[in-house]
């Protein structure tokens, strides 16, 4: 199984601050069309293809692996991917939160496997280490945010 983690604060020092709706409406976004989101070419195809009061499930191809998922949303606080096909088992969070302090954090957590190999076999420890690379999730939030404050100054949030 492959387990992973990661937290950033949402306004570190230097950048532009955003308020917890601001995140919400990016994370939203990053739910429903994903291109907006990753690097270019990464994500070929999102698409959503049933929505309903309590989750919306979305089609997409990403890095050439054709996958479905099935995403609840817990306004302001949650956005959680359950992977229902496609290379991986399992569930991806997106968590918004205050600390003690009032600071806002986003924090990413998983727990997934991969689908036909060998649990803690080579493929998983492969992407095992990924996850928990400087390019893993952790880059990914910050990806999120930068994308989100693009997205607020060119008026589209």
């Amino acid at each position: 199984m492959i387990y992973s983690t990661a937290t950033v604060p949402v306004n570190p020092t230097g950048e532009t601050k955003l308020t917890c709706e601001q995140v919400w409406k990016g994370l939203e976004l990053k739910a429903r069309d994903a291109r907006l989101f990753l690097p270019a070419g990464l994500c070929t195809r999102c698409d959503v293809t049933e929505e309903s009061a309590t989750h919306f499930v979305r089609e997409a191809t990403i890095a050439g692996a054709d996958l479905r998922e099935i995403i609840t949303l817990e306004p302001r606080r949650k956005v959680t991917f359950l992977q229902a096909t496609g290379p991986r088992e399992g569930a991806i969070v997106n968590e918004l939160f205050e600390d003690e302090g009032g600071e806002l954090h986003l924090r990413f957590y998983c727990y997934l496997g991969l689908r036909d190999k060998q649990p803690n076999g080579p493929e998983e420890q492969a992407e095992q280490a990924r996850f928990d690379s400087d390019t893993g999730y952790k880059a990914a939030l910050l990806s999120t945010l930068k994308r989100t404050r693009e997205l607020l100054a060119e008026g589209r949030l």
